[in-house]
């Protein structure tokens, strides 16, 4: 059976929730073509598209709004304060919601393992066969989880961003599909 990125009952309702829910899920699991996997990674982000310019709108409306009424009291070295509030505001965001556009995708066949690492595009692309790359799950000091692919001692780190209950999520789905190839390939021998 594939694996699903949700813990759901039935795999026709995993399947409506994952179509419904593609955008806020963090680890999304699809089949490709016979025995290809894709596994979609990306951060956390409660705010997506038009929600973020809505956001940052309103607090620069409230910002904005007080100092101008401080202005019109007397205070007009409000501005500069508020304009300096508004710019490192507006620079923590853009640093937050280009974090949240990290994605990862990881392919999983028969024959090769990829990974790509960017933004909009890959920035970052591994690939390596299968035969020769092993799945690693490391615990941290802090008893957070790292996983990672490994080959010819050279370990690429996955889903850095997810938080433990995600890397959980990640490393049965992964597993699982390492299983499903690995059946599928006895049976075909």
């Amino acid at each position: 059976r594939p694996p699903r990125s949700t813990p759901l009952y039935s795999s026709a309702a995993s399947d409506v929730y994952k179509r419904q829910n593609e955008d806020l899920s963090m680890v999304l699991v699809e089949k490709k073509d016979g025995c290809d996997y894709l596994i979609s990674l990306s951060p956390n982000s409660s705010l997506v598209g038009f929600q973020r310019i809505l956001f940052l709108a309103s607090i620069t409306l409230v910002c904005g709004g007080i100092a101008t009424i401080f202005y019109f009291f007397g205070a007009a070295l409000i501005l500069p304060f508020a304009g300096l509030e508004l710019t490192i505001l507006f620079i923590a965001f853009y640093l937050s919601f280009k974090w949240s556009s990290n994605r990862e995708k990881i392919y999983i066949s028969q024959d090769i393992v990829k990974i790509e690492k960017g933004i909009k595009k890959a920035k970052y692309s591994w690939e390596e066969f299968r035969t020769f790359t092993s799945f690693q799950i490391k615990r941290n000091k802090d008893k957070s989880i790292r996983l990672s692919f490994r080959s010819k001692g050279v370990d690429v780190y996955i889903g850095d961003f997810l938080n433990d209950d995600d890397k959980l999520l990640l490393k049965s789905s992964i597993s699982e599909i390492i299983e499903d190839l690995n059946e599928e390939s006895n049976l075909s021998m």
